[in-house]
């Protein structure tokens, strides 16, 4: 009997929750996705001591001034770990833009456009990669801008319903709506509650939106993300996407036991159709607290670990 990872990648696309090389090239995902949590980890990983000289050098090559050339190479290290990545996977690799412009629509689409340059002065086409932003208001207008300009996006820090809606509304081509910090959240108040399989919260939240999207034809792709064990992906087998860490990848090449489909695209939605302005979206964000409150720690602690990559990076 193939293992349970064999078995979800004849339904569901695998992609790699990793910045690390080896373990890319040990699990054979079609996707990776990075962040500047998983570009912290990977900076301070000798091997690839390599990637940060280059980094600095055209940076230094760039400009003279010391702020500017600090974050050239930053941006240039995480387009670097992604030409890395392309090496080893036959599909996309996800690149975020600094969370700090997570509020700035047009600094956001500045920034997506200089990394997708970046990109294809590397000879990588911008076919290969996605541009990773928080799901704020500001973040799916500039995913709405970068579509229609061809740079596809994937929106990031996805908690509740109201953002899933405003992102098929945008065409933004994939989000990563998230699994285990919503479980994280409704744990931490209700401790004694059974939060197993179906009635994990995060699981619900994902097959929501995602029989929304197939009952509505979306093209959007639902690609589930931040798991805290195997039984949240197991419960989302048939999902277009999973993002899965390498440490989950190895549990379920090590289960055998039969996975089956849990969400198909012949389903139906209890949710109407419906597009949301940026009033509606604010207000339902609003009556969403956990949405809300999730999405704000989730930027402050990914502009926390870009802070540390750019003090990391300015050692060297």
């Amino acid at each position: 009997m193939m293992n349970q990872l064999e078995q979800l990648k004849q339904m569901t696309t695998v992609v790699a929750d990793t910045g690390d090389i080896d373990a890319i090239r040990q699990f054979a995902p079609v996707d990776a996705t990075t962040n500047p949590s998983l570009l912290l980890k990977a900076a301070q990983d000798a091997k690839y001591t390599p990637l940060l000289k280059e980094a600095q050098n055209w940076a230094a090559a760039q400009s003279a001034n010391t702020t500017e050339q600090l974050g050239l190479m930053t941006d240039r290290f995480a387009v670097l770990i992604g030409r890395e990545i392309t090496q080893l996977v036959p599909g996309r690799v996800s690149t975020e833009v600094d969370a700090r412009l997570s509020f700035d629509t047009t600094a956001t689409v500045a920034k997506a456009r200089e990394l997708i340059s970046m990109y294809e002065a590397l000879d990588i086409p911008r076919e290969r990669v996605l541009i990773k932003i928080a799901s704020t208001w500001e973040g799916i207008e500039a995913g709405r801008q970068l579509e229609q300009e061809g740079i596809n996006c994937n929106l990031t820090l996805l908690f509740g319903f109201a953002q899933a809606r405003a992102c098929a509304d945008a065409g933004i081509y994939l989000i990563s709506p998230f699994v285990g910090r919503i479980l994280d959240w409704h744990k931490a108040r209700e401790p004694e509650a059974d939060f197993s399989l179906q009635r994990d919260p995060g699981v619900q939240s994902v097959a929501r939106i995602y029989h929304y999207y197939k009952a509505h034809s979306y093209d959007t792709v639902v690609m589930g993300a931040s798991f805290r064990n195997i039984g949240e992906i197991q419960s989302l087998a048939g999902c277009d996407r999973l993002t899965i860490s390498p440490a989950l990848m190895q549990e379920l090449a090590g289960t055998e036991q039969p996975l089956h489909r849990r969400l198909s695209a012949e389903c139906s939605s209890d949710d109407t159709r419906l597009h949301l302005n940026e009033s509606d979206f604010r207000w339902d964000m609003n009556e969403d607290v956990m949405a809300q409150e999730k999405l704000a720690e989730g930027i402050r602690n990914f502009a926390k670990d870009q802070i540390k990559l750019e003090q990391l990076l300015a050692g060297h």
